[in-house]
Order: C-alpha cells, then structure tokens, then sequence
C-alpha cells in the first residue's frame, strides 16, 4: 500500500477475531493508483487511450479489496479524505452489470458518491484499499 503512495493505518478491531483494518489513509487518492479504469472489462472495452491498469486488477496483485460504499463513508469520518481527488469503491453487481462504476468524494463539506463509466480513467481518480490481518 505504501509503494503505491497509500498511508496504512488501523482504522478498526473486529472484537470477536481481533482482526485488524488497515486503510488508505493518505489525504488524497493514492498518486500510484491515479489514472485506471474501474476493472479489466473496462479497460477491454477502450478501444483508444487505454490506461494501463485498472483499480481493480491492481487491488488484487496488492492483496487488498476496494472499499465498498459503506467503508468509504466510515473512513471519511475520520477524517477529510479526497477534497481534491476521487476514490473508485466496490461497485454493486446490478450497477457494473449496467457499464457503471462508483467512486467517492468529499467537496462542500460533504460525501458524495457518484457513478460514471467503468471504462472512464481521470488523473486525479484512483482507489483506496482496506485489509484485515
């Protein structure tokens, strides 16, 4: 996570197991994971102007999951994440299944997750990743 330009930090305990969550807790989108599409399908589908990964793909050979809506809105209550950026989260099969893909922000003050393309890729877009141990 930190190669990539995340900062990791314990974020929570599961009490039963004594897992740890660790998150990207970096102020904004990672500036390695910047600039990819949503999964592999997406980046099939681009006929031009390919980037030259996806965040999926990349959370995968890091051994981390995106976050998913709910943890994304949890991590940004602990503090102000993605003022300038946005983060691609776990998107929901019936909305992938469409040709979307979610991502997250924090602007006036507030969280917003909006949906666009999956095949979509912008500079200051990336993803954040949770793991448990």
């Amino acid at each position: 996570m930190e190669e990539s330009g995340g900062e990791p930090d314990v974020i929570g305990q599961d009490k039963e197991s004594g897992h740890f969550t660790f998150c990207d807790c970096s102020p904004e989108s990672p500036t390695g994971r910047r600039s990819v599409c949503y999964d592999h399908e997406a980046l099939d589908s681009r006929k031009e102007h390919k980037p030259q990964n996806s965040a999926v793909e990349m959370a995968a050979a890091m051994g981390i999951e995106l976050l998913t809506e709910e943890q994304y809105r949890a991590l940004q209550s602990l503090g102000k994440f993605d003022a300038k950026t946005s983060s691609w989260i776990k998107t929901p099969p019936d909305v992938r299944s469409l040709g979307g893909a979610l991502f997250g922000d924090y602007r006036y003050g507030k969280v917003f997750v909006y949906h666009n393309g999956a095949q979509s890729y912008y500079a200051a877009r990336g993803f954040r990743g949770s793991l448990r141990l």
